[in-house]
Order: structure tokens, then sequence, then C-alpha cells
């Protein structure tokens, strides 16, 4: 049975753990706030990139920039390669937003398995990159510790890398995979087509465009941007459901740690009523025998 000091220190540490909880959700809180507006002010510029790409490509022919292409080249014989950015936190402590990435990672990866498809990695965040160093899952390149100070220099890093192995033919579809933020409490694990680039095709034909200077040079110079564009909202949008995820979890460990504070403080109480109780009883039980023996 448990002591009065071994239940003190027990009290003393989960309060020492509270403490460290209700300040790890202020900190969140308080870098939510801007997450949250800079995603709330990228979601319109990229889906109005989207929208604009996909109305220049719909009038263009795919063969005016790689980007573009659709399956392997004609010449090639060798197994279509799939690559997949994944991004991930770099810290834990917020709930099931790394465990829910690198579940959906994995599945990609095993369907790729079952439908002979290379596959390599191209990872964002110090979690998925640990998880995935310990597998026989290629990995192309790492991205770590850049959340902090995320800026759209990275999206072009990434971007360039992604578009050129993809130009050059190495790969022949890339997949995106992040959170997608909708709430403080709600963060949905998404996978997207980066590349090729989607292009809806309707039913009527589409209207006549005049380029100026070419359609080339135009796709030349937008869908590069585009698809940084994407991908760095795909990054703003994990930082914020990170933030939200690591907000809520230290929520629900500040409650959890009053709960169990306050079940020690009644087994305190309780323990500490036993032990003046058999005091009590020592002691009257001494008086009477001394009584008795005079």
């Amino acid at each position: 049975m448990a002591t009065l000091r071994d239940i003190k220190r027990r009290i003393a540490s989960v309060q020492s753990t509270q403490k460290i909880t209700r300040a790890m959700k202020l900190v969140a809180a308080a870098k939510l706030r801007k997450a949250q507006e800079r995603v709330i002010e990228a979601r319109p510029y990229a889906k109005q990139m989207a929208h604009m790409v996909d109305d220049v490509a719909v009038r263009s022919v795919r063969t005016l920039h790689p980007l573009l292409r659709e399956g392997r080249p004609a010449d090639t014989e060798a197994a279509p390669h799939k690559l997949v950015l994944v991004v991930s936190g770099d810290r834990g402590l917020c709930g099931a937003f790394n465990s829910n990435i690198i579940r959906r990672s994995m599945d990609l990866v095993r369907a790729g398995e079952r439908e002979h498809v290379a596959l390599s990695l191209i990872v964002v965040g110090r979690k998925v990159r640990d998880f995935y160093r310990r597998r026989p899952v290629q990995v192309r390149s790492e991205y770590v510790q850049i959340f902090d100070r995320l800026a759209f220099d990275h999206a072009q890093q990434i971007g360039r890398e992604i578009a050129t192995a993809f130009t050059v033919g190495e790969v022949d579809e890339v997949d995106l995979v992040y959170n997608e933020f909708r709430s403080v409490v709600s963060q949905r694990v998404v996978t997207e087509r980066l590349l090729p680039l989607p292009v809806a095709q309707g039913d009527e034909p589409p209207e006549e465009f005049i380029f100026e200077p070419s359609p080339a040079a135009i796709l030349a110079e937008l869908l590069p941007r585009h698809v940084e564009t994407q991908i760095y909202r795909a990054l703003m949008e994990s930082v914020a459901a990170e933030l939200g995820a690591r907000m809520t979890a230290m929520d629900n460990a500040t409650k959890n740690a009053s709960e169990v504070i306050e079940l020690l403080t009644i087994q305190f109480n309780k323990a500490r009523q036993e032990r003046i109780t058999r005091e009590l009883l020592e002691i009257v039980g001494g008086a009477e025998a001394l009584r008795q023996a005079r």
C-alpha cells in the first residue's frame, strides 16, 4: 500500500505535468491564430491558381508542357514509378496527427507493392522521416525542421525537385499526403494527385482563347508556380492542423491531470484518515492496558 509520502510525491508530479501541458496548450493556441489566418488567406489564391491552370490547359494540348504528360513515354519499358510527398510534423504530443499521416502513407506503399509499382517518398517532418528510416522504403529526400520558419522558398525547393524528376521521366505520378486543417478539433488526412496536373474535360468544347505570347510560354511559367503553390498551401495546412491537434491534445491532458489529482487527493485523505484512526486506536489501547495493569 502506498504511503502518504508516495501519494504526495505522485500528486506533485502530476501537478508539474499539468503545468507543462497547460503551457503547451497556450503556446499552441497563440501560434494557431496566425497559422489559421495564413491558411484562410492562401486557400483562395491556390484555388484560383488551380482554376486558371485548368482553364489554360484544357484549351491547349498536353504536349505543350511535360508537367501535363500522362503515362510513360512510348520508348520506355520500365515499370511505372510513383512518388509520394508525405507531410508530417517535427514534434509529437499532438494526438493522432502524425500516426494518421504515417498510416495513410503506408497504405499507399502497400498498394504500390500489390500493383507492382515502384514507389519512392519525399518526406517532410521529423516524425515521418524517423519512421521510414527503419523500413525498406526508398526515400529520395527529406526536409525537417522547416515549419518554425516556413516560407515559400521551402515549397519552391520541393517543387523544383518534384518537377525535375517528373519532367525527365524518373517518376510518372506524384501524390501529396498531408493533414488538412478544418477546425481546432478536426483535421482530415488528404491524398491529392499533384502530377500530372489533373485537367477537367467538359462535355462541351472549350471556348477559343487568344494567347499572348503563346500557350507554351504561359504554361512554362504557370505550371511550375502552380505546383509550388499547392505544396506551400499543403505545408501551411499541415502547420495549422498540427497546432490544432496539439492544442486539443494538451487540453485533454490538462483535464485528465486534474482528474488524476482529484483521485490522488481522495486517496491521500483516506490514507491519512486511516493513519489517524490507527494511531488513536493505539493510544486508547495503550491507555487501557496501563489502566488494567494498575
